[in-house]
């Protein structure tokens, strides 16, 4: 079940990285660039076909895909015109200029990257990662309203004999705690809450939103009770609570003051229609990018982890490897074969959308870097056309060729780091 969980992630990856390409060369034939090769991962060519004037294959090692354009870059100084693979990888050992140079065909002079409009260029580069993020929305989705996903619900799973501050961090009761107004009220296990002071319970955010913000209050509270609708009534305590965002996500270590009524609410698995799934997927979104955003400040973690055998964060960067490894451990779980196809849906869809914010960063070699490089040309041409000025011609993205290199060997140590940390120290799910 491991190797299988395994392959799945594998092919998922494949057609992810295939799928990301698909959406450069399709926009590129659109807009008449020559793509000589499409190729899915790197070293040796395992199968190629060619079919009209390019050439198909996959490589031997998937760790990433390419497509190669004619003339990525304008002429040099030398009058030379090069080509360019969009993949960072591949761009890293590429010269800027020569390939392209020595890929050129007679026609191609009208068929050249660098020769469309800014708004074409930025729409072939943004085609990649905006491919990866329709798969993550259509594979989230289909998990989400098809599948469900794990959540509170609005179940009783234990009732709370008394009042304990949750920051004390204690289960046991004292003889000086007052009662839970749970088990004051006769709330038991197994009771599902329809309703809370006159409002239907629809999911559990909203149940404890609403057992919250009645401290002190005298409410009743419909349940559903081996069928039957029983009513009960019960005076909301005052307590320290768990914090919650604006997302409804508990925040550790943080407590106010709030309703308190003294249950555990069950787990169970939940369909989500259209609207909960899309604010779902904002919320997974903006801690995407937030996790991105925050990957310099988690290095010393991972070095830790990796070589000082300190524990492995739970929300730690992982490379292929690791995610792989999750992948076969999905397949391992005590739960039902639905759920281990929908988690490993998941964990494909997450890794679309990392594609997708990781390659909309402003750097080279990523797509980010050729999107902001075609914006700079666009403005600095309208500019000179509003100033009466002369056209200052194509931005020449080679010249930034150095620092692509830099930003390559950051992202390869860091690859390199995160792939050691996975050997040796991986996060595990089980």
């Amino acid at each position: 079940m491991m190797i299988l969980g395994i392959v799945v992630f594998v092919v998922g990856l494949l057609f992810s990285i295939a799928w990301h390409e698909l959406g450069h060369l399709s926009t590129a034939k659109l807009f008449g660039i020559r793509v000589p090769q499409y190729m899915v991962g790197f070293g040796p060519t395992l199968w190629s076909r060619h079919k009209g004037e390019t050439e198909y294959g996959i490589k031997a090692i998937p760790l990433g895909g390419y497509i190669r354009m004619i003339g990525m870059f304008p002429p040099g100084d030398d009058g030379r015109i090069t080509a360019r693979s969009t993949s960072p990888w591949r761009g890293m050992i590429e010269d800027a200029r020569s390939a392209a140079f020595e890929e050129l065909r007679p026609g191609d002079e009208k068929r050249l990257f660098y020769t469309r409009a800014p708004w074409k260029r930025v729409i072939v580069m943004f085609a990649g990662p905006f491919m990866n993020l329709i798969l993550a929305f259509v594979l989230f989705l289909t998990v989400l309203m098809g599948f469900g996903i794990s959540q509170q619900t609005t179940t009783v799973s234990s009732v709370s004999q008394c009042v304990i501050a949750q920051s004390e961090n204690r289960d046991t009761c004292k003889k000086t705690d007052p009662l839970a107004p749970a088990a004051a009220a006769g709330l038991k296990a197994g009771d599902k809450i329809v309703s809370f002071n006159g409002v239907k319970a629809d999911n559990w955010n909203q149940l404890s939103d609403l057992i919250r913000a009645h401290p002190g209050k005298d409410v009743s509270i419909v349940v559903d009770r081996g069928g039957q609708d029983v009513t009960l009534h019960a005076k909301i305590a005052t307590n320290q609570v768990a914090k919650k965002d604006s997302h409804g996500q508990i925040v550790q270590g943080q407590y106010v003051n709030a309703g308190f009524l003294g249950f555990s609410a069950a787990n169970g698995i939940v369909r989500q229609d259209f609207g909960q799934s899309v604010t779902w997927m904002g919320d997974r979104l903006g801690e995407a990018a937030h996790s991105i955003a925050s990957l310099p400040s988690k290095v010393p973690a991972l070095w830790n982890a990796a070589f000082d055998g300190a524990p492995r964060q739970p929300d730690s960067p992982m490379g292929v490897v690791g995610a792989a490894r999750v992948g076969g451990e999905i397949f391992t779980l005590d739960i039902p074969p639905t759920q281990q196809l929908a988690m490993a849906l998941m964990l494909v869809a997450g890794f679309n959308l990392s594609l997708f914010l990781f390659n909309m960063l402003p750097l080279l070699p990523l797509d980010g870097g050729h999107i902001a490089g075609a914006l700079w040309e666009s403005l600095r041409r309208n500019l000179a056309r509003l100033l009466r000025r002369p056209d200052p011609g194509p931005f020449d993205v080679a010249k930034l060729m150095p620092v692509a290199y830099v930003v390559a060997g950051v992202f390869i140590c860091f690859t390199v780091l995160v792939l050691i940390a996975d050997v040796v120290n991986p996060v595990k799910i089980s």
